[in-house]
């Protein structure tokens, strides 16, 4: 038996990335996946084929996370499909690069309203719609997908930090308020991880192979996004009853 037999989790940018990654790995665990995707429904279909493959269910769901009548739409088909959703990652983001690493103050009101749309916005958004109906649950859970920025503040990551600061504060506040409905509420916080979104940011740098990283990443490789995953799922479980309200660093130790 794994050890998320009978949930059911959403998933927001559940396509591609650490978000893939997390479909697996709760799939692997038991758990039925409802994932969102933003544009990519060709990859989202692919990741629901290998979560039936494992004997559970998944159905994909196209919404901007930025969007809140999409995302109340979406949560609604979702909960009306699987009957009960218990856990909710809130992974889907856009990095710094996306925007091309702005400073504070070049930065366009355009860049800034479309880094917080996706992900302090987003995980808003998602909250709202979905807790209400998660305080039915024995058992709840909500992963906020933050970022080593918010401790580190880099130059030019100012836009992101920001965004990923607010979640975190989002985060720490609605684990008090859901705790008394057996909600825990966590931060899983990576640092650079083999995505799309850390090559696009390497690249930044000059690196055109982010395993280039790896000889002078902790422990001589850059983390993975099964490593966010195995850490989500943990979390998810019951080893982690115990836990709410805390942020756990994924970054081998460094940023």
């Amino acid at each position: 038996m794994g050890k998320l037999e009978g949930r059911t989790a959403l998933v927001t940018g559940g396509s591609r990335g650490i978000g893939r990654a997390v479909v697996l790995r709760f799939a692997g665990e038991g758990a039925n996946v409802a994932i969102n995707y933003a544009g990519n429904e060709a990859a989202a279909r692919e990741t629901a084929d290998e979560v039936r493959a494992l004997g559970v269910r998944a159905e994909i769901y196209q919404a901007d996370v930025a969007d809140q009548g999409a995302v109340q739409a979406m949560c609604e088909r979702a909960i009306a499909d699987f009957g009960q959703i218990d856990a909710l990652i809130n992974n889907a983001g856009l990095g710094s690069s996306h925007v091309d690493r702005p400073t504070i103050t070049g930065a366009s009101d355009a860049q800034y309203q479309l880094l917080m749309g996706v992900n302090l916005w987003g995980p808003i958004h998602l909250c709202r719609a979905l807790v209400p109906h998660m305080r039915q649950a024995e058992r709840s859970d909500v992963i906020m997908v933050s970022s080593v920025a918010a401790q580190s503040m880099g130059a030019r990551m100012g836009l992101y930090s920001i965004t990923k600061a607010g979640v975190e504060a989002l985060a720490h506040t609605l684990a008090k308020e859901e705790r008394a409905n057996g909600m825990r509420v966590n931060i899983v916080a990576p640092g650079l991880v083999d995505t799309d979104m850390g090559r696009k940011l390497m690249s930044t740098f000059g690196v055109a192979n982010i395993r280039d990283r790896d000889a002078a990443a902790p422990f001589g490789f850059v983390c993975t996004p099964d490593d966010i995953a195995a850490t989500i799922a943990f979390l998810c479980s019951e080893d982690a009853r115990y836990i709410t309200n805390e942020r756990i660093t994924v970054s081998g130790g460094g940023f």
